[in-house]
């Protein structure tokens, strides 16, 4: 069985044993890796590690090709260039904004800036090693629109000038299906999964309530999720953090799989998740990368995910609960992670 059959087995909860996914290493942590593991680079890695499945973001593939300004500008360095953004409240170009007319003439990423060609080339290389590809635009929404305003002026903004961070969104949102037709009319069924990122947790609860979720978010992540289907493609959603009181309704929105599991986030354990969403919802994640992977020993990584395999079943991806493998986790463990998702004849 290939990963490609794989992937899609674990999606329609018909495999008899979990996959894995070694995630997206922190830059800082690729040299110390390809090093222990001798290859070149994480096309390899996935592949010694047997990774089910491979990520092929077209924003890691560089598809923004202007150099003037970033697809999203929300601090207009297409006019200050020397602007850099220190922190998530930094205010954004919108911060004081009271008229949407004002949002509505901003300079806007248009799809004639975007270059699918490197995205199309990787791909096929994914395709041809029988991995199932994840791709589509990464369809941030919700970090993107706070950008323009700021955090803290965006949440509050929800509350005093709902039409602004309607208008942002709606913006970002058209730009991610455009650009998204576009990837999807030259890939065609090479993609098995779209996979998007809108953060909503923190490490206690959502960023924002359920209401303002209701509202602000799922209207247009489900335009996302509803894109993806039409194209046949399953839709994986990431999301850090405690994202527990709106599971039930990112299922009934159509969401197929759910990602990174944060295990330490509240209610967003395994056995907790499993308990109430197995066979509603398939989960890729899980493997603890706050204390288990960089402070535990190889065989305290293998009996974990061993842990995480009898809960979740065989219909689960074995994959760090951040993508992002920080320089802190020893080689070793991600070794053992890898080969313990992998095992066929599990002993405790």
């Amino acid at each position: 069985m290939t990963g490609k059959e794989h992937f899609h087995a674990i999606l329609k909860k018909e495999s008899d044993r979990p996959g894995f996914w070694h995630g997206y290493p922190n830059s800082e942590s690729t040299e110390r890796l390809y090093s222990y593991f001798n290859v070149k680079n994480d096309f390899e890695l996935g592949l010694q590690l047997n990774s089910v499945l491979r990520w092929v973001s077209p924003e890691h593939c560089g598809f923004w090709k202007r150099t003037d300004y970033p697809m999203f500008d929300p601090l207009n360095m297409a006019r200050y260039k020397d602007k850099v953004r220190t922190s998530l409240g930094m205010a954004g170009v919108f911060a004081e904004c009271e008229d949407t007319g004002e949002i509505h003439d901003y300079h806007w990423p248009r799809t004639e800036d975007l270059d699918f060609s490197e995205t199309l080339a990787e791909i096929d290389k994914t395709v041809e090693a029988g991995q199932a590809v994840l791709s589509g635009a990464w369809g941030s929404i919700f970090s993107n629109t706070w950008n323009y305003f700021g955090m803290e002026n965006c949440f509050v903004k929800m509350h005093t000038h709902p039409e602004l961070v309607e208008a942002v969104t709606r913006h970002i949102t058209d730009f991610y299906l455009a650009a998204n037709e576009q990837l999807f009319a030259l890939a065609g069924n090479k993609i098995d999964a779209v996979f998007i990122g809108v953060d909503m947790g923190s490490q206690l609860d959502l960023l924002i309530s359920p209401e303002c979720f209701e509202r602000f978010l799922f209207p247009y992540l489900k335009e996302l999720i509803d894109q993806a289907h039409c194209h046949g493609y399953f839709l994986v959603l990431h999301s850090c953090g405690s994202i527990y009181r709106i599971i039930p309704a990112l299922i009934d929105a159509g969401v197929d799989m759910l990602h990174p599991i944060q295990a330490l986030a509240r209610n967003m354990d395994a056995k907790t998740l499993a308990g109430c969403y197995n066979g509603k919802i398939v989960f890729l994640g899980g493997v603890d990368t706050q204390r288990i992977l960089p402070f535990s020993n190889s065989g305290e990584v293998r009996k974990e995910v061993l842990r995480l395999r009898k809960l979740f079943g065989p219909n689960y991806i074995v994959s760090p609960s951040h993508e992002s493998i920080l320089p802190n986790v020893k080689p070793e463990n991600v070794e053992a992670m890898a080969e313990a998702a992998c095992e066929l004849n599990i002993k405790e």
